[in-house]
């Protein structure tokens, strides 16, 4: 097998300098200390949650060389790389496997919605796999955003590359990640994005997650996966059923300002995301306050 993707991963979030809206490399750095306190498989930096589409080329090799530094050795770094053209996403593909990522994450070009025909996307795709030094993910973005539904045939296809290693699919729906695990290569890896559905994921098939909810529950999420191949799987059941509500009422609901603003109150390096994002009001905050007590995690806090 080659790289192995079972287990689960982090989309971390990028902190910025509250005066010069740079990125913080300090708060970058201990935010992923404290996470790689617990035996996570790794992270993805510069996806949804870690605001990829309002960040700059350069910036994203700002986070992977400041990741590069602290990251554990067995652990993997991805990184988003998708963008608009195949020839930027190759570009960017190539500058992240030659500053040491593990993997690329490529989310689908929308722009041009109208033209992204299954047969444009498998070029699309193929081209980067092609170029790319490390292996590929397809990213199916959640789709209450601006994105594309990728067909589970082309998916298929794309399975059947030999640098197109796996999927991360947000949806949130089961019966998906199913059809995409069922459908595709036996050497394909399905992760899910959705928190609340990671314990259900695995035993459909999946091999682990990239969730949002693990930055704020980080040792219960990657128990999870731990419990799960290890045959606990009443812990691991429990333990979902502890943390998906904060998956559903933060990360779902309130996106990243909610993700944010939940870092802060547990005592890492949240911060304000990038405009045009609006930081959580003052009344969500205390909401996120109410959620996180509730799944006993403000014990946990730093603060």
């Amino acid at each position: 097998m080659g790289l192995n993707l079972g287990g689960t991963f982090l989309p971390v979030t990028t902190p910025f300098d509250p005066v010069t809206g740079d990125i913080d490399v300090v708060a970058f750095r201990s935010n992923l200390r404290h996470w790689f306190e617990s035996p996570i498989r790794g992270v993805l930096i510069a996806g949804t949650t870690g605001e990829s589409v309002l960040l700059d080329e350069a910036e994203r090799q700002v986070l992977l060389e400041a990741a590069a530094d602290v990251v554990p050795e067995d652990a993997l770094i991805i990184v988003g790389t998708g963008v608009e053209s195949t020839r930027g996403t190759v570009e960017l593909s190539r500058r992240a496997g030659a500053a040491g990522a593990d993997a690329v994450l490529v989310q689908p070009p929308v722009f041009f919605k109208g033209a992204m025909t299954p047969e444009v996307l498998a070029r699309h795709y193929k081209e980067i796999a092609d170029a790319s030094p490390v292996p590929v993910l397809v990213y199916q973005v959640p789709l209450r955003m601006s994105t594309l539904d990728l067909p589970t045939g082309l998916v298929e296809e794309l399975s059947r590359h030999p640098n197109i290693v796996g999927i991360k699919d947000s949806r949130g729906k089961l019966d998906l990640v199913g059809e995409l695990v069922q459908h595709s290569a036996d050497d394909f890896q399905v992760l899910v994005g959705s928190g609340a559905l990671l314990y259900a994921a695995l035993e459909t098939g999946a091999v682990g997650g990239i969730v949002a909810v693990g930055l704020l529950a980080t040792a219960g999420a990657a128990e999870i996966t731990m419990a799960y191949r290890e045959g606990r799987v009443a812990d691991a059941g429990r333990i979902q059923e502890r943390i998906a509500p904060v998956h559903q009422s933060i990360v779902a609901q309130m996106g990243v300002p909610g993700v944010k603003a939940a870092l802060d109150l547990l005592g890492l390096r949240g911060g304000d995301p990038r405009a045009p994002l609006s930081k959580a009001s003052e009344s969500k905050v205390e909401e996120i306050r109410e959620i996180l007590a509730t799944a006993g995690l403000l014990t946990l806090a730093r603060v």
